[in-house]
């Protein structure tokens, strides 16, 4: 069984795929053995798929720590509460985007007031208007980084980033120059709390989710970008309240570095990262056990 799932050569073990096979099992009138194969099936397919690809939990978890000490999380999360109701009107009900912002505030515990209090600025006639922006470039060692901000003022992010990357022995890209190198894929973090995970992840299937990873008493679960709303709502109709949920740049591939040539890219990611106009940096450095016991 171990040199079968370590093999690099893919594994075919249907004529159809697992979601396909999904409500093929749903739909006949199965006995036991089945079901268990399906299950077997199921969870081979699921290592050989999480083995190296949406990666998101490995990166984002072992920096989730840092970006809770810098107090950063609320400035960001009411940036783009603000954008959203600006663009869309402050009802979250008729708002998609507002919606998703405010559940991710709601995740993140922020008060209800604070919440409101977003809102009505952004609709209000002295709102803050925000502009959507985004640098690509690598930093050392030949890291891709990619950085998505909102601000007010294009001059002052575009010098700000310069100087962070210029700063950190890195260089900006023309936009376009790393796409090829990202994935956008919806990734849901959900607290892994009273949760029966086959059930979970059999619905959670038929909405359109692709990969599942839980690590300790979080559950990561990824989807492509189309089915992002279809499984928001599969959440919501299981009465499931994700922590973060959002559209993720995800690296098809990461690049392994020693621990010092690493702490090199992370002096960058940690400066991009500390800017009020960057929402979110993205990038392909891979977090070894290492390197991430240095995180702490």
């Amino acid at each position: 069984m171990s040199a079968l799932l370590n093999s690099k050569s893919p594994i075919i073990l249907f004529p159809f795929t697992p979601h396909q096979f999904q409500f093929r099992y749903k739909s006949i009138n199965y006995d036991r053995g089945l079901k268990e194969l399906f299950n077997f099936a199921f969870w081979i397919i699921k290592i050989k798929s999480m083995s190296g690809h949406s990666k998101w939990s490995t990166i984002k978890r072992k920096k989730g720590a840092i970006d809770a000490k810098r107090g950063k999380k609320f400035t960001k999360i009411i940036k783009e509460i603000i954008i959203a109701a600006k663009e869309g009107g402050g009802d979250p009900e008729s708002n998609a985007r507002l919606r998703l912002a405010v559940q991710n505030a709601k995740g993140a515990n922020m008060p209800k007031d604070n919440i409101d209090r977003a809102i009505k600025k952004a609709t209000g006639a002295d709102a803050e208007s925000f502009t959507e922006t985004s640098f690509e470039g690598y930093g050392p060692c030949g890291v891709a980084v990619f950085v998505e901000c909102l601000t007010d003022n294009n001059n002052r992010t575009v010098a700000s980033v310069r100087s962070a990357f210029n700063k950190h022995g890195g260089n900006l890209g023309t936009n376009g120059s790393l796409t090829f190198l990202f994935e956008r894929k919806g990734i849901f973090t959900i607290k892994n709390e009273g949760l029966t995970l086959e059930d979970v992840e059999l619905e959670m299937i038929d909405a359109g989710a692709e990969d599942f990873e839980v690590d300790g008493d979080m559950l990561t679960v990824a989807c492509a970008k189309e089915d992002f709303g279809s499984v928001n709502r599969k959440l919501n109709e299981l009465g499931i309240e994700p922590e973060e949920a959002g559209l993720k740049r995800i690296p098809h591939d990461t690049k392994k570095l020693d621990l010092e040539s690493a702490r090199k890219v992370l002096r960058l990611i940690d400066t991009l990262e500390d800017d009020d106009d960057i929402q979110f940096v993205y990038h392909n450095l891979e977090m070894t056990d290492e390197l991430a016991a240095e995180l702490g």
